[in-house]
């Protein structure tokens, strides 16, 4: 099917572009959130007569979302969330937590704003992408930890987890009788015996 644009698409073209998509993104995606109009020759009059107040309208939404970017751009956010010794968390960390802790910071965002390719599942700090405008995005950083001790170690940079799980090298080996049957105690000899 092929659209015409009313706003800018990631990975698919600028105000204005005519271009062709598979039948399901334009009907459920494209046309209900008004992002495109079918292209036929009516719609095409509409659009021109109209593209002056379109892409001004844009370029005023597209300039509060560069001042509003400001307040969020490089924020970092800490989640104190439960996890196993392992780092999995007990859930996840989805968009709404992230926008409910942007907004107790003091940040203005919406869920669809929040970029979010797959849930945060375990402990660490991640980036995440806020997309205030199509042409307008920022990241913010996201600290998942078990508590806030451990999300201090994180926001300076310390692996928790590989912190954890350090071999222990203090040297100690275990004397091993390879003709010892399965359970039977390991004899002491003379030598241990006067240590």
């Amino acid at each position: 099917m092929q659209v015409i644009l009313l706003e800018r698409v990631e990975k698919l073209g600028q105000i204005g572009d005519v271009v062709t998509v598979k039948d399901g993104f334009a009907r459920n995606f494209l046309l209900p959130r008004k992002k495109a109009l079918r292209a036929n020759e009516a719609n095409r009059k509409v659009f021109e007569a109209n593209r002056e107040r379109i892409e001004a309208d844009n370029a005023t939404r597209r300039s509060e979302a560069e001042t509003a970017s400001k307040t969020v751009d490089g924020k970092s956010v800490t989640l104190i969330r439960q996890a196993s010794n392992t780092g999995q968390l007990y859930g996840s960390v989805s968009v709404r937590d992230i926008v409910e802790a942007l907004e107790a910071d003091g940040a203005k965002v919406t869920k669809s704003m929040v970029v979010l390719d797959k849930p945060i599942k375990s402990i660490g700090v991640e980036t995440v992408k806020i997309a205030l405008h199509p042409e307008v995005s920022v990241t913010v950083k996201v600290n998942v930890a078990r508590s806030p001790e451990e999300a201090e170690l994180q926001a300076q940079g310390v692996d928790v987890m590989a912190a954890m799980f350090e071999k222990d090298e203090s040297g100690f080996t275990e004397e091993f009788d390879p003709n010892a049957e399965p359970g039977e105690i390991a004899a002491v000899t003379e030598e241990q015996a006067e240590a």
